[in-house]
């Protein structure tokens, strides 16, 4: 078989990363005076390499973060009540191994949803399902499921989420099916996947918002069992960062 066949029936199986280190190996010298066994692992060091980039971009994009975070990237300068320790628990992501969840709170700006996004990215790296919604816009999208016959196909959806996202939770008032739906995507995920849920109110206040005790009750019981807290301070990081700029 001559290399051209050979790199035609790398295309062929979609070995693109094998295909391309090959093509590298061949421009560089170096690489004449390694072993046959040395250049297969490179090739297929390669081929692995370029799989998990290609998984990672498609975790990404499914997931619709709304910033593109990253563990990296986390402020510790300002006192926003970071516990460096507690993040860097969670961006091993043994607690989405666990089933555990994550409620971030705090003022407006402070950070809540680049933070959030940039655990949703270290999750991808670790080839979990993530996805991000904002709480009001999902439990729209929950009541229009209920008329159009779609309901079953989008609690499939979120239940087989390794990592949910919940932004905004507190900012729009709950109905009575808005309360029910959050549980029952709530109830969906335990022992399935992590939620993190995000509020702009004390976790303490959430029971008083959701305005149902029973209700109340059943969604807190599931969400902040075993939960890891967050509770970001101090004044909006936007208003700081556009002061800076000036």
């Amino acid at each position: 078989m001559t290399l051209q066949s050979t790199q035609e029936r790398m295309r062929e199986l979609r070995l693109h990363g094998m295909l391309e280190a090959l093509a590298h190996q061949q421009s560089q010298a170096s690489y004449s005076s390694l072993g046959f066994e040395q250049r297969l692992a490179h090739l297929v060091d390669a081929e692995q390499s370029h799989r998990d980039t290609q998984r990672l971009q498609r975790l990404l994009k499914s997931a619709k973060l709304k910033h593109s975070a990253t563990p990296e990237a986390i402020d510790y300068r300002h006192s926003r009540g970071l516990d460096r320790g507690l993040v860097a628990d969670l961006l091993t992501c043994g607690w989405i191994e666990r089933q555990q969840n994550a409620l971030i709170t705090g003022p407006t700006g402070t950070g809540k949803t680049w933070l959030a996004c940039a655990l949703g990215t270290q999750a991808a790296r670790h080839g979990h399902s993530v996805l991000y919604r904002r709480t009001g816009r999902l439990l729209e999208e929950m009541d229009v499921a209920h008329k159009d016959g779609s309901l079953a196909k989008l609690r499939g959806q979120l239940v087989k989420t390794k990592l949910l996202i919940l932004d905004d939770f507190g900012l729009t008032g709950l109905n009575a099916r808005g309360r029910s739906d959050l549980l029952e995507i709530l109830d969906d995920r335990v022992g399935t996947g992590s939620t993190i849920m995000l509020g702009q109110m004390p976790v303490k206040d959430w029971h008083a918002f959701i305005n149902d005790p029973a209700l109340a009750d059943a969604i807190l019981d599931r969400l902040i069992h075993s939960s890891h807290k967050l509770e970001l301070k101090g004044d909006s990081m936007r208003k700081r960062k556009s002061a800076s700029a000036k």
